[in-house]
């Protein structure tokens, strides 16, 4: 026998609960500037009622009911002000509204930050997403528990990058980061390259894991086992010294894949201590740089890297968004675009007593 379908909660159920008019409800559901009419302790009162009564606000039905009032949002965890073309985030940006432009919608930017420069989607448990139809996310130091939020609310959103959340699917479009860096590890074998190492940041997110993966899986296509000592966090650019280079060198690594952030800090101090250690790249040492940052720290050179399609994936991020909103099942999407691989002049074979992965004399 099958059991019937438990009724949606509605704004009407946590009236009642809340022992408020409806009308209050919605004013702080919506989340919009006018819910700060509401008094704190009512606001609260609606919002424990809502969550006890497992209450979300569907944008479909919204949709259906001809709630579309045809402005995306787009989000972000980054200061991203001011903006220019050498910003890692300016052409997402720019691929955002154009995109949405040519979609027929305008564009809302939100980008809040509190005490201490914290930047939350939810203010005193609101969503002020909500004035917008659905919203485009991006930004590294992201509260992931604001993501369950809005996966819990049906609130329509993808965010720029491959984002988990435990017990949640997400929506997001992503550089396929894994096949970029297998290969640029291929690239390197084929030349000759035996020990590789892996230079990491160290917050550990699905990118950094990613780019590992690749790592991973691009020695494991050459036959070379994975030296788990080769795969190093660099807690800080300044702790890439020329002794520690030097020290690279001496045990036979003869190429580096190096993971940047937003910028080439990363990179340059390893361009900086290799020059100091009398080393020069690629003769000495191959450098690869696992993305495309902008070169504000070390622009001298055509740097061997991958690009990320950055416009691309902002216009991408807004069709899916879109089609999530035409979507009333809320299936979540997830786009992998691919890198562009960059052969620059920062890689070449190495010397002929590194070939073996031996000690240098």
């Amino acid at each position: 026998m099958v059991s019937p379908r438990r009724r949606r909660p509605t704004q009407v159920d946590i009236a009642r609960r809340a022992g408020v008019s409806q009308a209050t409800v919605s004013l702080v559901i919506s989340g919009g500037p006018a819910s700060d009419q509401v008094a704190t302790s009512t606001r609260e009162a609606v919002l424990a009622a809502a969550e006890e009564l497992g209450y979300s606000a569907n944008a479909a039905a919204r949709s259906l009911k001809g709630g579309r009032n045809h402005l995306l949002g787009l989000y972000t965890f980054e200061p991203v002000f001011p903006v220019d073309q050498r910003d890692f985030y300016f052409p997402f940006l720019l691929g955002v509204e154009e995109e949405t432009a040519e979609q027929g919608y305008d564009l809302l930017l939100f980008s809040s930050a509190g005490s201490g420069g914290e930047r939350r989607v939810y203010a005193r448990g609101a969503n002020r997403l909500k004035v917008a139809d659905g919203c485009v996310l991006l930004g590294r130091h992201l509260h992931r528990d604001d993501l369950a939020h809005l996966v819990q609310e049906d609130f329509p959103f993808v965010f720029i990058g491959r984002r988990e959340v435990p017990g949640a699917e997400l929506s997001y479009v992503a550089v396929d980061y894994t096949s970029a860096t297998q290969e640029m590890v291929s690239k390197l074998v084929g030349l000759g390259h035996r020990t590789i190492l892996h230079l990491q940041v160290t917050n550990g997110g699905e990118p950094t894991r990613d780019r590992e993966a690749g790592y991973r899986q691009g020695l494991a296509a050459a036959g070379i086992p994975v030296d788990e000592s080769l795969i190093r966090s660099l807690g800080d650019a300044d702790d890439i010294s020329p002794e520690l280079v030097r020290a690279w060198i001496d045990a036979g690594i003869s190429a580096v894949l190096v993971e940047p952030t937003e910028d080439d800090a990363a990179v340059a101090a390893v361009e900086h201590a290799a020059e100091q250690a009398g080393l020069r790249i690629p003769d000495d040492l191959s450098v690869v740089i696992l993305g495309d940052p902008p070169l504000s720290h070390a622009p001298d050179r055509d740097w061997t890297r991958f690009t990320l399609p950055r416009t691309h994936m902002g216009r991408q991020a807004v069709r899916v968004l879109l089609d999530l909103l035409d979507d009333q099942t809320g299936e979540p999407r997830q786009l992998f675009v691919t890198a562009g691989q960059v052969p620059g002049e920062t890689v070449a074979p190495p010397r002929a007593d590194e070939r073996g992965g031996g000690v240098r004399k």
